[in-house]
């Protein structure tokens, strides 16, 4: 296993890391797989073997549990890359990667069942609250619901749910007067997926159909109680500064990752469309010749990488805080939240530029230019990445109570 030795260092070279590099080599496999992929709504059995082989379904793991252990930008390269090939892959993995490190507050028994010694555990389902009832039973909850966006749930070992816990028929309230909500990890045999319910203009290969369960019992050990909005950490007893990030870190970043490493492919797209497109209609000379598209590559590769920069220094120095022994601060929380949606804008904006200048043929359904434009905006409209966290933050510089979403 590699960087076997926790640091509070964060790398100076993360494209050496062995999973980045893996993502980036994967890239290929990932076009010659796409159209499967986009058919059948699901991740092919070899790109599932392979995915396993290459850690991605490790990455936030621990060592102790046979994991990367990654931190948060070396966890975000690795996405993009991966989005960057397909990105219905790197959005279910992505995905993934946050339900397991979700699954880290677990009591320690259940962990240990999701994660025996040499496991190939694939996890889906939901953070976000709902979608479930529970009845409390001897040694546990007797559940039943169905949730939305069971991302990779054909490859999962695992689904990650909430439920809201209901006594005599009634729902159970915090001391604040508000429902209770656990969250749950279902094992994949006691889940249905509702055919035809992901019926999707873009990223229609990750395969975010609803799923439901029916008077699951729900042993101790896979439950605990959902705090947070969608979540706070609840893993750091686990050991190194990966494990005592606040969720800033990795919640907004994760989806922003897969749009940047979505945007990146479109703008190469449009670069070797200019390569070889006579534009009809217009004076002898290539694509490449217009200065309008010379200016818009120029442009849009500069905002693309103005978000990536931004959002990574915001998870360094948060990273860099909690490393030197200290707390972060409301505001940079805040900064780190609004970093990912940022990053992400600057990614619909530079893909909105590709797609303009790519003429007709960014409307082919055949073409790289369609396909990126249909599954960034797809992406772009997940709540993580919402334009409403502007004035969540804003809240927090006025000095103002920005909300339960952010604390």
């Amino acid at each position: 296993m590699d960087g076997l030795l926790d640091t509070s260092r964060l790398p100076v070279d993360v494209e050496s890391h062995p999973v980045v590099r893996a993502a980036k080599a994967i890239q290929p496999k990932l076009r010659a797989y796409k159209d499967e992929i986009e058919r059948e709504q699901r991740m092919p059995k070899a790109l599932v073997e392979d995915f396993h082989e290459a850690g991605f379904y490790r990455m936030t793991l621990p060592h102790g549990l046979d994991g990367h252990q990654l931190d948060p930008i070396t966890y975000t390269r690795a996405v993009e890359y991966l989005a960057e090939g397909c990105g219905s892959v790197g959005w279910n993995l992505a995905n993934c990667a946050i339900g397991q490190l979700v699954t880290l507050g677990m009591p320690q028994e259940g962990v240990e069942e999701m994660y025996p010694k040499g496991h190939k555990t694939a996890m889906a389902g939901t953070a976000v609250q709902g979608g479930g009832e529970g009845v409390p039973v001897k040694g546990g909850f007797r559940v039943t619901g169905r949730w939305q966006f069971g991302t990779g749930c054909q490859e999962a070992s695992w689904m990650l749910g909430s439920f809201q816990i209901v006594e005599n028929g009634k729902p159970r309230l915090t001391p604040e007067g508000r429902p209770q909500f656990w969250r749950a990890v279902f094992s994949r045999p006691e889940v249905e997926v509702v055919p035809g319910s992901w019926d999707v203009t873009g990223l229609r290969g990750t395969g975010s159909f609803d799923w439901t369960v029916t008077d699951v019992f729900l042993p101790e050990r896979r439950v605990m109680p959902h705090v947070g909005a969608p979540l706070e950490n609840q893993w750091s007893r686990w050991p190194g500064t990966t494990y005592q990030l606040p969720s800033q870190c990795w919640v907004g970043p994760h989806h922003s990752a897969v749009i940047t490493g979505i945007a990146r492919a479109g703008v190469d797209a449009l670069i070797e469309l200019a390569g070889g497109k006579q534009p009809r209609g217009r004076p002898a000379g290539l694509l490449c010749e217009s200065p309008q598209v010379q200016d818009a590559v120029g442009r849009a590769d500069t905002i693309l990488e103005a978000g990536r920069a931004y959002r990574s220094a915001m998870i360094a120095e948060l990273w860099n805080t909690i490393a030197a022994g200290g707390e972060t601060t409301l505001r940079q929380r805040a900064r780190c939240r609004l970093a990912s949606t940022y990053a992400a804008d600057c990614a619909r904006e530079a893909m909105d530029l590709m797609y303009h200048l790519g003429g007709s043929t960014s409307f082919k359904r055949e073409s790289r230019l369609a396909e990126c434009w249909r599954d960034l905006h797809t992406v772009g409209q997940t709540v993580t990445i919402a334009p409403e966290w502007y004035p969540i933050g804003g809240r927090v510089y006025l000095g103002m109570d920005p909300g339960s979403r952010l604390r």
